[in-house]
């Protein structure tokens, strides 16, 4: 299977759709997820400086999972940190 990265805009249609789905409206996830509703209207149009964090407040809100899957090649290790010997 192919992966891809989502656009901002992918995940504001996607977030759009779903808060529609469950028949909220814009200031009624905004109180669910605890964030502002100028976050779920910014993050709705696909605002690419969104905060991560609430971002995912939202997402989880809404019963959205967001997978990350490192390359094959990092086996899920992290950076050596250059500053340590």
């Amino acid at each position: 299977m192919v992966r891809r990265n989502l656009t901002t805009a992918e995940i504001g249609d996607i977030v759009r759709t779903t808060r529609k789905a469950a028949g909220l409206r814009q200031d009624e996830l905004a109180g669910a997820a605890g964030v502002g509703l100028r976050f779920i209207v910014d993050l709705e149009a696909g605002k690419p400086t969104a905060q991560i964090g609430k971002t995912l407040q939202v997402l989880a809100a809404l019963g959205c999972s967001l997978d990350i899957t490192p390359p094959p090649d990092t086996k899920g290790a992290r950076p050596k940190d250059p500053q340590k010997p």
